[in-house]
C-alpha cells in the first residue's frame, strides 16, 4: 500500500511507474524486493495496490481492496504526498493524517484480522533537498512542481525559504510520530523504527529523472531495510 515510491515511479524511465522494481513486490533481481525474499513465487503471490499520487486519505480504500485477499503481510509507505503540497498551508493536518491511518488499519483488520502489517517511515525530505540542491539537473526538473513545499527555490537562503523547509520537515516528522504511535499499539503491526527516515539517500539512490523518487538502487535499500525489520526477532 502507498504511493509512487512503492510503485517505483521514475525508477526505470521518465514519468512512469515501474512496479517490477518496487521495493515491496518487485520482480527485478537487481532490487531483490521484500516479496522476492519472502515468497517462492512473488509475481503470483503478491499484489502492488499502491497508487502514484496517493495521500493517506487514499489508504483506507487501498486497505479495503487488500483485505478482500486476506493477505499474510501488508506493507505501507505513505505520507510524502501529504507533506509535498503546493504550499505549507495545504499540507495534511496531523490529526487528519492520524485518523486516516487508524481507519486504514481498522479497515484491514475488520475483514482480515490475521494480516500482519509493516509500516515504513516517511523519507527525510530535507535530505532529498540536500542531495539535489546543487545539481543543475535536479533544480531544472524540480521546477516542474516536484514536492514544491520543500523543493521550490532550492538554493534560496532567505528567511522565508528556510522557514518553509523547516515546516515541511517538522510536519513529516509529526506524521512519522503518528505512524509509529498507531502502529505500535497493535502486535500485528511492525514499525520500521524510523529506518527509512534515517537513511541517508545518496545521488545514486535517487532517480535522475526527478531527483526525488528512489532509483533501482534506492528501491533495493528500502527492500533491505524492510526485510531486516520484518525478520528481526
Amino acid at each position: 500500500m502507498g504511493d509512487s515510491i512503492t510503485r517505483a515511479f521514475d525508477a526505470c524511465g521518465p514519468l512512469a511507474d515501474c512496479p517490477q522494481a518496487s521495493w515491496s513486490t518487485g520482480t527485478d533481481p537487481g532490487v531483490d524486493s521484500l516479496a522476492g525474499r519472502l515468497l517462492d513465487r512473488p509475481a503470483r503471490d503478491s499484489r502492488n495496490l499502491a497508487e502514484s499520487g496517493a495521500t493517506v486519505s487514499d489508504l483506507p480504500g487501498q486497505m479495503s481492496r487488500a483485505a478482500a485477499r486476506e493477505p499474510g503481510l501488508v506493507t505501507v509507505l505513505i505520507g510524502s504526498n501529504d507533506a509535498c503540497r503546493p504550499s505549507v498551508g495545504t499540507m495534511t493536518p496531523v490529526a487528519a493524517f492520524r485518523a486516516d491511518f487508524e481507519q486504514a488499519l481498522e479497515t484491514l483488520w475488520e475483514e482480515s484480522p490475521e494480516s500482519q502489517v509493516y509500516v515504513a517511515s516517511i523519507p527525510d525530505l530535507t535530505r532529498l533537498w540536500e542531495v539535489g540542491r546543487d545539481e543543475a539537473d535536479a533544480r531544472r526538473v524540480w521546477e516542474f512542481g516536484i514536492c514544491p513545499s520543500m523543493l521550490r527555490a532550492p538554493r534560496s537562503t532567505v528567511e522565508a525559504a528556510v522557514a518553509r523547509r523547516e515546516q515541511v520537515s517538522s510536519r513529516a516528522e509529526a506524521y512519522n510520530s503518528a505512524l509509529r504511535e498507531v502502529c505500535t499499539k497493535d502486535r500485528r503491526c511492525r514499525w520500521d523504527g524510523g529506518a527509512v527516515h534515517d537513511y541517508r539517500f545518496t545521488a545514486d539512490a535517487l532517480s535522475h529523472w526527478d531527483w526525488f523518487h528512489p532509483s533501482r538502487d534506492g528501491q533495493g535499500e528500502l527492500a533491505e531495510m524492510a526485510y531486516a525489520r520484518i525478520t528481526r526477532r
